[in-house]
């Protein structure tokens, strides 16, 4: 294990850079599945019934926690490090993705009781939701990958609007960059866009 004194709210200068191995390529246009997840804030979410309207989802591999070490190598992983500052990046945003008609959510596999911990301590203003079992990642194909015996989340963002994929964010490098693509995407996005989109309109970065 490494030092338990990481702080989690900045970047070591040398993080490999992950790279786009098509894991992601299949889903703009596709539908987001009928899959409940527990939200922090105790209810259960239908991710299909969110993506109704329109809702950012991003997905992260996990949080640290104060006091706990990294697990080992953890900064050599590609896309493994940077999920408080992802978070973080996102919550700062939150009020600007509301003003352009969004709803944000973040998904995580670790421990809900872990999740609950984060969103209080870094004063998130909405829930994340849990998928411990990564019911998502069977559902829709989502990338993952295993460190400390453990399988988990790589970092992806998705737009969706009338029960489809617009937008895909993968890889997301560094850590946090997603918010602002996400931002600048919707403000470019025509408005008036509702469910007579057509698969497959949407782009990936």
């Amino acid at each position: 294990m490494t030092r338990n004194n990481v702080d989690m709210h900045s970047l070591p200068a040398d993080l490999p850079v992950p790279s786009d191995d098509g894991a992601a390529d299949h889903l703009v246009g596709a539908r987001v599945p009928s899959v409940a997840l527990r939200a922090t804030s105790g209810l259960d979410i239908d991710l299909a019934s969110a993506a109704s309207g329109l809702v950012v989802f991003y997905v992260y591999p996990r949080t640290g926690e104060p006091g706990r070490a990294l697990p080992e190598g953890w900064d050599e992983i590609p896309g493994a490090r940077g999920c408080t500052v992802q978070n973080c990046v996102f919550r700062d945003h939150a009020a600007a993705l509301r003003e352009l008609g969004a709803v944000v959510y973040g998904v995580g596999a670790q421990p809900l009781e872990e999740q609950r911990s984060f969103v209080a301590r870094e004063a998130m203003p909405y829930p994340l939701l849990n998928d411990s079992e990564l019911r998502l990642a069977e559902a829709l194909g989502l990338p993952t990958f295993e460190a400390g015996g453990i399988r988990m989340y790589r970092r992806l963002t998705f737009v969706a609007s009338a029960g489809r994929i617009e937008r895909v964010v993968y890889p997301v490098f560094p850590p946090g960059s997603d918010a602002e693509v996400v931002l600048a995407w919707l403000r470019e996005r025509p408005r008036t866009r509702t469910a007579d989109s057509r698969p497959g309109s949407g782009s990936r970065s």
